[in-house]
């Protein structure tokens, strides 16, 4: 299989030609290299080929005992699993991941930034780019937060005191945000490597319903730190969380590249079109207003944390429900519950029809918030089933309900016989 480097992308000091095996051997080198690997994620998954047994990997290299070690973390939807393989037998492990049918690599050395994707006809694309970092070693790292709880915005938003810890009182906020960036990062690493985000120009990313700004900021710490050039936008219709925000946003320099603009979800007018959009926690159907506008905007990445979800609860209270399922709705508390998982399944399945992979996770364990599931939906364009079509159309009309999302979206949605199988 023949790969190649995307012309425009290298720094003419790094530009090299690379042969059929030589994208696959520059990573591994990467990965080999105990004094020059700073840190590689594996994401994704490859088109054609089986789920990868993990979310992501991630590998980095420690000292343990005075011997170098390369430290392996294999993360799942709930928790991380880590393990530490001496440096002298790491290439055994190595050549075992590479096996895998992950999508993309993203590999930081030394000297240069290595990111590996395949196009949708499965040919390897290999972007390499000069740039210079430092290597940690130490062990203790493995317990790194994504934020730093001593970052200047967390301070200036009063999540963490001005000695750089995270107040007791704010400690659920912070781990809601941290979980959030944990998710989001790979998230974009992976839609930068499958090509559904164009290099080369600043990353546009919108955050509708920011409230008093929590994720935005954060989220533009975080992306800004990995060394993207990002443009962000705060959406909310609220004159005084902007002025704050705003305040906030000068006190740290960003104003340059991070405003807020005063209206509504459904009104906001953007004049780019964004590469993520986000929303955390847009109470009740305003999660959905959100989630129509990215697809309007054909947003190729979008993250959303709903919050209540009072439009399905008001519906099952009105309608009678299926044989044998009433049980499910005779008490208040089971049927708030049970509205909760039916609006999500219902949001997923309406991104899946208009082209979007969707995986709905848990971002932060249910003792810093009840709301804590997460929708991540990437578009690939893939096409919609008739099997889709029909057992989303069944299940809505089992349960006699119209849920927000398809009155906003499904009706330009092709007809059946339309449908491509």
């Amino acid at each position: 299989m023949q790969a190649e480097v995307v012309p425009g992308v290298l720094d003419e000091p790094t530009a090299q030609a690379v042969g059929e095996t030589g994208a696959w051997e520059a990573i591994r080198a990467a990965l080999l290299d105990r004094s020059g690997l700073v840190r590689a994620v594996a994401s994704g998954r490859r088109r054609g080929l089986d789920q990868p047994p993990y979310q992501r990997l991630e590998l980095r290299y420690v000292d343990l005992k005075g011997q170098r070690h390369l430290q392996l973390t294999e993360y799942d939807e709930r928790q991380a699993h880590t393990r530490n393989v001496p440096a002298a037998e790491a290439a055994a492990l190595v050549g075992e991941l590479l096996t895998l049918p992950y999508g993309t690599w993203h590999v930081e050395t030394t000297t240069e930034t290595l990111r590996l994707r395949y196009t949708k006809k499965g040919k390897e694309l290999l972007h390499r780019q000069a740039e210079s970092r430092e290597q940690v070693t130490g062990h203790d790292r493995v317990k790194q937060r994504v934020l730093d709880p001593a970052a200047p915005f967390l301070v200036e938003l009063g999540i963490s005191d001005h000695q750089g810890r995270v107040k007791p009182s704010r400690q659920a906020k912070y781990k809601q945000i941290e979980e959030f960036c944990k998710l989001l990062e790979p998230a974009l690493e992976e839609a930068l490597g499958a090509g559904r985000i164009a290099t080369g120009r600043p990353l546009q990313v919108v955050d509708l319903g920011c409230g008093n700004a929590y994720l935005t900021l954060a989220a533009y710490h975080l992306l800004t730190a990995a060394g993207h050039d990002v443009r962000m936008t705060g959406v909310d219709h609220n004159p005084a969380a902007r002025t704050r925000n705003t305040k906030v946003v000068t006190a740290l320099g960003w104003q340059e590249h991070l405003r807020f603009v005063d209206a509504t979800i459904q009104g906001a007018e953007l004049d780019v079109q964004p590469d993520v959009v986000l929303a955390l926690h847009a109470c009740d159907t305003a999660t959905d207003d959100a989630l129509a506008r990215a697809v309007r905007w054909e947003a190729p990445l979008v993250l959303a944390a709903p919050c209540c979800h009072h439009d399905i609860q008001k519906q099952l209270k009105s309608v009678s429900p299926p044989a044998p399922y009433a049980l499910m709705t005779r008490y208040g508390i089971v049927r708030e519950r049970f509205a909760d998982i039916l609006t999500d399944t219902f949001r997923a399945a309406v991104l899946r029809q208009l082209g979007y992979r969707v995986e709905v996770v848990q971002f932060v364990d249910s003792q810093h918030t009840p709301r804590n599931l997460l929708l991540r939906a990437a578009r690939t364009n893939a096409p919609v089933t008739p099997d889709l079509v029909a057992d989303y159309d069944a299940l809505a009309a089992t349960w006699q309900v119209h849920p927000r999302l398809a009155q906003l979206l499904l009706p330009a949605r092709p007809a059946p016989a339309e449908v491509v199988s």
